[in-house]
């Protein structure tokens, strides 16, 4: 097998009979020999449609002898994880090439694509091929509007500000439609936890890099998937790949010390007592940062970590114990430091930042011990745990 073609897949059953067709077609047209492997997490019908296709695909190359062979595979995934990413991961594992080529199930990576990026890889002197919207010829028109354009070359150059090594030669490190060898991925370093994995493979190690331009072309069928949430998730996986676990914490802690903070000076604009407010302002931002750091700072360490309501308990009982001794320094630095409540709370936020991170890193959240029974409480903690926190569609 010369070519694996990865495709993920969530809720796109009226695409795949054409992009079988178009693939088939294509990769017969250019003498590549292929395989198809899906990657579906979807919640409608897509696999059984996968599947009716993938049966009439080979009744017909058993017709037909001269035809090139095109198997169709189809793993679906009942529990997914990692998002889009994780499904490419999960596609390169079980493809049967070490050249792996990567596109979405919705026909806006034509498939009369493949070939060029097939021979530009075949060269034999890149890691990665990358079909570009941005390269000289290629165009976003299949982005669904003015905005839509303009939101993606934004997020496109902030990223390339953040990597401004590694995506020198890139373009579009936001691109979906990559041809790379597999053996230059290293499963064990990335963390894929998005809809960009090429983006999480180009930042995670050097990569000999080439891209090839390509019409980004309308959906087939469906509806875009692409929505606020996944903004948010792109975000902080760029965060995340840029400067790591502790600036993701810092992100949430500033959030929540702007939260707190404005709930101190409208309290306190109401006449409440400041330590009064302060003790209302820590109560809403401990439970609202917890939420927070569980989704999006420790999501990779919790399968190993304590049952999800022992997480909240050890840190919220860490933060209130910080907090009944924060409050009364701020009160001590209003009351004899001729200091605002206001700036006082800010002060004392950024220094309890460093001990909460490094409580919550090596403790909240450290792997359980190898060896221990665990207690019937704790399998249904762990239960609870497992639905309350289980993925969706990104």
């Amino acid at each position: 097998m010369l070519l694996s073609i990865v495709v993920p897949t969530f809720n796109e059953a009226p695409n795949i009979e054409e992009l079988v067709r178009r693939i088939a077609s294509t990769v017969d047209g250019a003498g590549i020999e292929a395989e198809i492997v899906f990657v579906d997490d979807s919640t409608d019908t897509t696999a059984d449609v996968i599947r009716e296709v993938a049966d009439r695909v080979t009744a017909e190359r058993d017709r037909d002898a001269a035809s090139t062979s095109l198997p169709v595979r189809l793993i679906h995934r009942d529990h997914p994880s990692g998002g889009l990413g994780g499904a490419v991961m999960a596609g390169f594992e079980a493809a049967a090439s070490d050249a792996c080529l990567v596109m979405d199930g919705d026909l806006q990576h034509p498939p009369e694509e493949i070939p060029t990026l097939w021979r530009r890889f075949a060269r034999g002197d890149v890691d990665v091929v990358i079909a570009s919207r941005y390269a000289g010829g290629g165009t976003a028109g299949g982005l669904a509007d003015r905005t839509r354009v303009m939101v993606s070359k934004g997020a496109t150059a902030l990223t390339r500000a953040m990597f401004p090594i590694r995506l020198k030669d890139v373009s579009d490190p936001m691109t979906g439609f990559f041809l790379v060898d597999r053996r230059t991925v290293d499963g064990a370093q990335l963390k894929p936890r998005g809809f960009k994995i090429l983006l999480e493979i180009l930042a995670r190690r050097p990569m000999r890099v080439a891209e090839v331009p390509f019409d980004f072309a309308d959906r087939h069928a469906g509806e875009s998937k692409a929505s606020v949430r996944q903004g948010v998730h792109f975000l902080t996986q760029l965060t995340a790949l840029r400067f790591g676990k502790m600036s993701l914490f810092a992100i949430i802690g500033g959030l929540g010390a702007i939260v707190n903070i404005a709930i101190v000076w409208a309290l306190t604009h109401l006449d409440v007592d400041y330590i009064v407010a302060a003790v209302i302002a820590a109560e809403v931002t401990i439970i609202g940062n917890f939420l927070l750091q569980e989704r999006f700072v420790f999501q990779d360490m919790r399968e190993n970590a304590s049952g999800v309501w022992q997480r909240f308990a050890k840190s919220f009982a860490f933060n209130n114990a910080e907090a009944v001794i924060r409050i009364p320094i701020v009160a001590l630095m209003v009351s004899s430091g001729h200091i605002s409540a206001v700036v006082a709370t800010a002060i004392t936020l950024v220094i309890a930042f460093f001990v909460r991170f490094v409580f919550h890193s090596l403790v909240v959240y450290a792997p359980r011990k190898a060896g221990v029974a665990a207690s019937p409480a704790r399998v249904l903690v762990d239960e609870l745990d497992a639905q309350a926190t289980a993925p969706g569609e990104l």
